[in-house]
């Protein structure tokens, strides 16, 4: 299917999102719109399709916020809970659409949600409001199939675990990476849009720096780069925004793009 994708940025801050409660940080006090950031996911709409990369704490408010009626499924890239927190607020769209909402994620992703979520998983005596998930395992990075159109899982890690991102025909979406293998980077290779994890200028344990990101973005050569998964240590939008190399840009939450 050729249809274009429309991405929007729901979120595109880090775990403690921007602000972070508390801070006096400049950043944190930013009247800026864009220096304001809830926890990072993505919306990819086509044709009558609804489809969200990760399902974290602002779920429901990115669902108001953008007036989405009806949610076809959710992509998970890992289970950390600025990635998951959200799963109870799909109940809405279970309620609305009459069933289920399908999840694609990793068996190891689906392990720890049976832990945080077991009244949800449960086959025994199950609250009656609690959401119902369709799960759709992703196994050994196999292509799937989403809206007639196929879905290439890239692995990736985040520190030591092992993560997911996606490519759609022509955009590839990694947040919270560290490390890619190069054999992995090939699959990336002649994406017309590529979203990128730059948490801030200092190196970080499990996630790349600006430098680190601007470095892999050079290696993969995509058309347009965005960086997402954003802290307030990175520094003021507009700022680092005029500093980025031609083609790479800072996403900001609300940011529509069409691929």
């Amino acid at each position: 299917m050729n249809s274009p994708i429309v991405v929007t940025f729901l979120g595109t801050g880090t775990s403690q999102g921007i602000p972070v409660i508390g801070s006096k940080h400049p950043v944190c006090l930013s009247d800026n719109p864009k220096d304001k950031r809830l926890r990072v996911s993505a919306l990819l709409q086509w044709d009558d399709y609804n489809y969200v990369i990760d399902c974290g704490p602002d779920f429901r408010m990115q669902m108001l916020r953008n007036n989405i009626a009806h949610l076809n499924a959710v992509l998970l890239t890992h289970d950390h809970s600025d990635h998951t927190a959200g799963l109870d607020d799909i109940r809405p769209f279970c309620f609305k659409q009459g069933g289920e909402v399908t999840f694609y994620a990793e068996p190891n992703v689906y392990d720890a949600l049976y832990k945080r979520f077991e009244y949800i998983f449960t086959t025994e005596n199950k609250y009656p409001g609690a959401p119902t998930i369709k799960e759709e395992q992703i196994h050994d990075l196999t292509p799937f199939e989403i809206g007639g159109k196929t879905v290439i899982p890239i692995r990736a890690l985040h520190n030591t675990l092992p993560i997911l991102g996606f490519r759609i025909g022509g955009f590839t979406y990694l947040t919270d990476v560290k490390t890619i293998a190069v054999s992995e980077i090939e699959k990336i290779k002649g994406s017309d849009v590529l979203v990128l994890n730059a948490l801030r200028g200092e190196p970080h344990l499990s996630h790349l720096t600006l430098a680190e990101a601007l470095e892999l973005i050079e290696k993969i050569k995509p058309k347009t780069a965005y960086l997402t998964h954003i802290s307030h240590l990175l520094g003021f939008h507009d700022e680092v925004e005029a500093r980025l190399p031609e083609g790479v840009h800072l996403a900001y939450d609300g940011l529509k793009i069409k691929v």
